[in-house]
């Protein structure tokens, strides 16, 4: 895998975890408190959009996760 189709991996495990753990009619329910860690995730999502800055990539990169190449190059 890619550090690319890691961070969605990751972002979206988070969110549905996150919401299964902070709604209330879920069975895994614990406290409403979860969904400010679904914000940040999304903030951080909404963020790297504009400014291509991830510290989730700077530490997969660290970790030796090999970047996708460029999909239109020759």
């Amino acid at each position: 895998m890619t550090v690319d189709r890691l961070i969605h991996v990751f972002a979206g495990s988070a969110i549905l975890l996150s919401l299964a753990l902070g709604v209330q009619g879920s069975p895994l329910y614990l406290s409403s408190w979860w969904l400010a860690f679904t914000a940040f995730v999304g903030a951080n999502l909404l963020q790297f959009g504009f400014t291509n800055v991830c510290p989730l990539g700077w530490m997969l990169r660290k970790l030796g996760v090999p970047d996708a190449p460029a999909a239109c190059t020759r």
